[in-house]
């Protein structure tokens, strides 16, 4: 399948020639297959907000390129706000960035600005409404009434109702309690298995990663320093630490299992797959007594 999105020797220097020049991005290297579901981690300060930034051309590449869809988004500058449609970013705590006096007119600021009749513009708005979950008589109220899970739902919506080829979140749940951060993650999840559109998703929880992702980049000291499924990634749990990541809570109890000198994969990521490897052990074990008697 072709890449969606690929980054080519792609890197960023702020303030570059001045005294304070400052390398964010240095040479980076990989390519997203369409439908994908990325997860994007990395320590503090290696590079992720300036990568995902770049992907629909808030910051442009100091060398390098991005490709979308197989084209430099920068090759003609005139053509740059296409690919912004194409690449619907939502920033860390995006209910800061609502201002319309209805909800409806939040999440319709966007297909309106695309140049959409009334028609599709309305479909596109009840169509992200029901994504995020929010029930079609919110619609009329002011988004400020609502609570800060519902207004981040809202501030998604903004960005589906555009229905980019790619959605890019940056720390989506941030802030909210449990709850509210697996309802939206959830309802993401749920966009891109109905959609089929290709997921970034940036984010500190480990778990997070394990359970909605496929496929993860781990970013360090501003490169690429792991690309590849989430099995494998978290595989290399001892490199995550060893990178000042962290891993799963489930990852490290078998971690620390295997130290203790107990045959067990590297590969447990999740809840329901650590239980069905601990069943296929004691399956195991009682197969292999059974013989012995």
């Amino acid at each position: 399948m072709a890449a969606i999105i690929e980054a080519r020797a792609l890197t960023h220097i702020y303030n570059e020639g001045m005294p304070d020049a400052t390398t964010a991005l240095d040479n980076v290297d990989f390519a997203v297959e369409e439908g994908d579901f990325v997860g994007i981690i990395g320590p503090t300060g290696s590079g992720k907000s300036t990568l995902i930034n770049h992907f629909n051309g808030i910051l442009k590449p100091s060398h390098g390129q991005i490709l979308v869809d197989g084209q430099d988004i920068w090759a003609k500058n005139s053509e740059i706000r296409k690919f912004r449609f194409m690449v619907g970013l939502v920033f860390q705590y995006p209910e800061y960035q609502l201002f319309e006096e209805t909800i409806y007119k939040d999440i319709a600021f966007g297909p309106r600005n695309m140049g959409l009749s009334e028609g599709e513009i309305d479909r596109r708005v009840r169509r992200a409404a029901a994504f995020v979950g929010l029930d079609p008589a919110l619609l009329g109220r002011s988004p400020f009434e609502l609570s800060g899970g519902q207004k981040r739902r809202v501030a998604i919506a903004g960005v589906m109702a555009m229905e980019p080829r790619i959605l890019v979140l940056d720390e989506p749940a941030a802030g909210l309690d449990p709850e509210g951060r697996d309802m939206i993650l959830s309802q993401v999840k749920r966009y891109h298995k109905e959609t089929g559109t290709t997921v970034l998703l940036v984010s500190h929880s480990m778990e997070d990663i394990a359970k909605y992702a496929n496929r993860v980049l781990v970013m360090a000291e501003r490169r690429v320093a792991m690309y590849d499924t989430v099995e494998n990634v978290f595989a290399r749990a001892d490199e995550l630490l060893a990178l000042g990541l962290s891993v799963p809570q489930v990852t490290k109890v078998f971690l620390r299992l295997r130290q203790m000198g107990l045959d067990l994969p590297q590969d447990v990521y999740t809840v329901p797959y650590a239980v069905k490897t601990i069943l296929n052990a004691l399956e195991q074990k009682k197969a292999k007594e059974a013989g012995e008697c």
